[in-house]
C-alpha cells in the first residue's frame, strides 16, 4: 500500500499540539487568504464554525463517513498560489480519519462515496504555526478530493458475525463496534482503560491462522499502550476471569498492514485477565 505525505500527518500534528504552537495566530490572515481565493475561482464553498471551508463538485451518493471511518481517497494538495506541496494519490489511499489533521476530520464527512471537491484548511486545523517538511507554518492548505471508498467497518463487522455463528459464540457487541465472549468472569479486581495488566492471550484472523502466538504464562502491559480493541474490552473481565475478544481494524490496526497483519484484518483473541497489578 502506498503511504503518503498526508498518511502520517497526525504524527505530526498531536505531537506538536501544544501551547508553544498557538503563540503565532494566523486566523485572520488565513481567512483573508481563503476568501480571497475562493472570490479569485469564483467557487462556491461554505464556511463551517471552526474556519474550515469546502466546495461540494459532487456530493456523491454512496456512505457517508464519520471522523472515525476508514476511507479510500484520491486527492492532490497545494496552497493558495497553486503551487503543489503533495501530489497525493489518483488511485486512493486508504487511512482512518482519526489520523489526519483536523481539517480532513470536519471536511470529509461532508461527501459521500463517490463525492468530490475542495477543501480549503487554514493552519489551526493543519500544521499550525510551525513549519513541517516542506509545509511553511500558517499555511493555508487546499485539497482536491474525491471520496472513493468508506471501508471495513461493515465488512468487518459481517466477518465477526459469520465467525461468532460458524462456532456457536454467545457473543456481546459494543456501539465502537468490539464484540467480546466471556467464558468466565473471574472474582477478582476489575481493571479500568488505564490499569496495568497481566494477561495471558492469543491471536489469530477469522480464519484461525495465529499471528501472534502470545504467551501462556502472561504478559504485563497497561490498557494505554495497546490496541484500542484492548484497551474497551479487557476490562470486562475480572481478574481470573477468560474470554475472547473479536476486534474490527477500527480498533485494531486500522487500514495499514503492521508486521504479519495485513490491513483492514479481524483480530481475535483468546484471552485470561491473571492479575490487576
Amino acid at each position: 500500500m502506498k503511504y503518503s505525505f498526508l498518511a502520517i500527518i497526525t504524527v505530526f500534528f498531536m505531537s506538536c499540539s501544544n501551547d508553544s504552537d498557538k503563540l503565532i495566530d494566523y486566523s485572520a490572515q488565513n481567512e483573508a487568504e481563503i476568501q480571497a481565493y475562493i472570490a479569485e475561482n469564483d467557487l462556491d464553498a461554505q464556511r463551517t464554525s471552526s474556519g474550515l471551508y469546502y466546495v461540494i463538485n459532487e456530493e456523491g451518493t454512496g456512505k457517508r463517513p464519520t471522523a472515525t471511518s476508514v476511507i479510500t481517497v484520491s486527492y492532490k494538495g497545494y496552497y493558495t498560489d497553486k503551487t503543489i506541496f503533495d501530489p497525493g494519490s489518483t488511485t486512493g489511499v486508504t487511512f482512518n480519519l482519526q489520523q489526519v489533521i483536523k481539517g480532513w476530520i470536519e471536511g470529509i464527512p461532508f461527501f459521500k462515496e463517490g463525492g468530490s471537491g475542495i477543501l480549503l484548511i487554514p493552519a489551526h486545523l493543519a500544521y499550525g504555526s510551525k513549519d513541517y517538511q516542506k509545509v511553511p507554518g500558517g499555511s493555508v492548505l487546499i485539497f482536491e478530493i474525491k471520496l472513493l471508498a468508506v471501508e471495513f467497518s461493515a465488512t468487518n463487522d459481517a466477518q465477526i458475525v459469520k465467525y461468532i455463528s460458524d462456532n456457536q459464540l454467545n457473543a456481546t457487541k459494543t456501539e465502537s463496534g468490539l464484540y467480546y465472549v466471556i467464558d468466565e468472569a473471574g472474582t477478582g479486581k476489575q481493571p479500568t482503560s488505564t490499569s496495568n495488566v497481566t494477561v495471558a492471550y492469543k491471536g489469530y484472523f477469522t480464519n484461525k491462522t495465529v499471528f501472534d502466538p502470545g504467551s501462556s504464562t502472561g504478559i504485563s502491559l497497561n490498557l494505554q499502550q495497546v490496541i484500542k480493541g484492548w484497551t474497551e474490552g479487557i476490562p470486562y473481565f475480572k481478574e481470573g476471569g477468560s474470554g475472547k475478544l473479536l476486534i474490527p481494524a477500527t480498533l485494531g490496526y486500522g487500514s495499514y498492514n503492521y508486521n504479519s497483519i495485513p490491513g483492514g484484518s479481524v483480530l481475535i483473541f483468546d484471552i485470561k485477565l491473571i492479575s490487576v497489578n
